[in-house]
């Protein structure tokens, strides 16, 4: 592969992971931490780097334990419960780093940090890059992407979610309802770019 073809494949993994295939707004995965956590922008960022550095990671140990470990010895189908325990080795460094480097996003990010390691978002980013062959260069770079969509939208729903908190909303809309309407006018924004031709 020339480097041209190259980066065009990782910029369609990029906008991709990113903007065309979000995993929170077009495929709706991880949404208990999405509205969790998305009520202040501070946490929101403290949670999307988190996420980030965490889907990367394990994406990149999954896919070497994938293809030098489980391919080899015929054990395709341990991938889930490999990939689990990846997830959950990373999300316990994470919690580890927070709370001794960080103790107040730590006390804020609270139980939504710990189940990280069960967000069906973070564990879709290795599974997809299995499914669609990537080596382990791209298996990481995706991991890095999907996380990455996932903080722009969380740290996007945070801020409306601030605003709000300042606007005169009728009392049945008041808390999570606003935030569902929000998150939905969201998603159909995110839908325009279903249709984005890129020109490689």
């Amino acid at each position: 592969m020339d480097n041209g073809s190259f980066l065009s494949q990782l910029f369609v993994i990029l906008t991709g992971a990113v903007l065309i295939n979000n995993f929170v707004l077009t495929q709706f995965l991880g949404l208990c931490t999405f509205f969790g956590v998305s009520k202040k922008v501070e946490p929101s960022v403290g949670l999307g780097f988190a996420v980030i550095f965490v889907m990367g990671a394990s994406s990149l140990i999954a896919s070497i334990l994938f293809r030098y470990v489980l391919l080899p010895l015929k054990l395709e189908y341990m991938r889930i419960v490999v990939f689990i325990i990846v997830i959950a080795s990373f999300v316990q460094l994470v919690e580890i780093y927070t709370r001794k480097m960080m103790p107040g996003l730590f006390k804020q990010l609270g139980v939504y940090l710990v189940i990280t390691a069960t967000n069906c978002a973070v564990l879709a980013a290795p599974l997809l890059n299995v499914e669609q062959g990537y080596g382990v260069l791209l298996s990481t770079f995706h991991g890095i992407c999907a996380g990455a969509g996932f903080m722009l939208a969380i740290v996007l729903l945070s801020y409306i979610r601030e605003r709000l908190a300042l606007c005169d909303v009728p009392g049945p809309l008041k808390g999570m309802p606003i935030s569902f309407i929000a998150t939905g006018l969201m998603a159909i924004a995110f839908m325009g770019f279903s249709g984005l031709k890129i020109p490689f």
